[in-house]
């Protein structure tokens, strides 16, 4: 870095080698940089958006020319440094799996939200790059219209494998990723090539078959999409193979052979906290909201709201086995949300008493008011 303003520049190999420095002295795990220019993903992005693969992320259409352009979000921009961020479990994310009463939430999100640990770390690396050597700079991760995963393997920090996600050889599956955009030009890495071959575990290990090809996926049937990015009622072809996922599913990140070689263990911003690694589907469907907010403060589950994470707690419910659970349930049934009252009626009628379920169902049907929730009554008959 420069130590007064009237020292020249270096040259671009010199001023990436010293922003690479402090990427990783900032604890960054992977670095590449990539020039601030469109690429294959743009036309990509509009297949799949015309195939309505993005289900209801309405979001995503509504940038969809920035989103497909770098320098259309930034026209000044000449690269893109981007950056990733090891969280490796160290306990294998399928052993929640075969405990049917426990929530099984997606590892991203047991620990600290990763947006605002590495925004932190983005900010430092911006102003120490701004300061160094006088370029603008502006920084992403997930908070806008850039197609971080492509971004990415054109930097050469890995590849998009058949699960449409980044696989790293050194990091596997679990890299965070975030981005500096700048004026300053400096030499970009060379892409990274797939090295997929042949294997179709991430594929074949889908519980609900989101994948109609290889390195394509079809989000409306995906259950991380299901569970925190849909707002309405999950379709009951999907319910049962969703198990005790309440938040997220890892199954086709975690099956990738790749994750050999990531290390045991993330540092500890990303470490789980203990009430989210192994929490009780039965104080889960209690929180109201005041409690959901407390509980997951400071965790990207916060986003997704009451109402739809005590929906996917309801299916969970159901999908337990575990009788005893038909009373939590029950306590539903009154709940604000018809998204939950729905869901309880499902899991009521997969673990209670026929006869039970009848009188519920009598009763419930003569004064309910959401027709949403009347029909699953009547769809779920003792």
């Amino acid at each position: 870095m420069r130590t007064s303003i009237s020292e020249p520049l270096p040259d671009g190999a010199a001023m990436r080698a010293g922003i690479e420095r402090s990427a990783l002295a900032l604890g960054f795990s992977a670095f590449g940089i990539t020039a601030a220019a469109p690429g294959p993903e743009r036309q990509s992005l509009k297949e799949y958006l015309a195939r309505g693969l993005h289900g209801d992320m309405a979001w995503m259409a509504a940038n969809a020319a920035r989103r497909g352009d770098p320098s259309q979000l930034w026209p000044e921009a000449r690269s893109i440094i981007m950056l990733g961020a090891d969280y490796s479990p160290a306990i294998p994310p399928a052993d929640i799996l075969g405990a049917p009463t426990l929530g099984a939430i997606s590892v991203y999100a047991q620990g600290l939200d990763y947006h605002r640990v590495l925004k932190k770390r983005l900010k430092r690396l911006a102003r120490e790059i701004s300061l160094g050597f006088g370029g603008e700079v502006k920084i992403f991760s997930d908070t806008a219209p850039v197609m971080e995963k492509p971004l990415a393997q054109r930097a050469g920090l890995g590849w998009q494998g058949k699960h449409s996600n980044l696989v790293s050889r050194e990091f596997g599956s679990w890299l965070f990723l975030g981005e500096v955009f700048t004026t300053l030009d400096l030499p970009p890495d060379a892409a990274v090539r797939g090295a997929c071959g042949s294997c179709r575990a991430c594929l074949d290990i889908c519980p609900t078959d989101a994948f109609p090809a290889p390195y394509q996926l079809d989000a409306r049937r995906c259950i991380s999409y299901l569970t925190i990015e849909h707002k309405g009622h999950i379709g009951r072809q999907f319910r049962a193979a969703m198990g005790n996922r309440i938040y997220g599913c890892d199954d086709c990140l975690a099956v990738c052979p790749w994750n050999k070689f990531a290390g045991a263990g993330a540092e500890h911003a990303f470490q789980p906290r203990s009430e989210l690694s192994g929490a009780k589907l039965a104080e889960l469907a209690d929180l109201d909201d005041a409690a959901f907010r407390a509980l997951f403060s400071g965790s990207p589950i916060k986003r997704t709201g009451r109402h739809r994470f005590v929906r996917n707690v309801m299916i969970a419910l159901g999908n337990s086995g575990d009788a005893g659970l038909a009373e939590v349930a029950e306590r539903r049934l009154g709940d604000e949300s018809p998204l939950v009252r729905a869901m309880a009626v499902w899991a009521l009628a997969r673990l209670a008493p026929a006869s039970r379920f009848a009188r519920l169902r009598a009763a419930h049907l003569a004064s309910e008011g959401d027709a949403d929730v009347c029909a699953e009554w009547r769809a779920n008959r003792p």
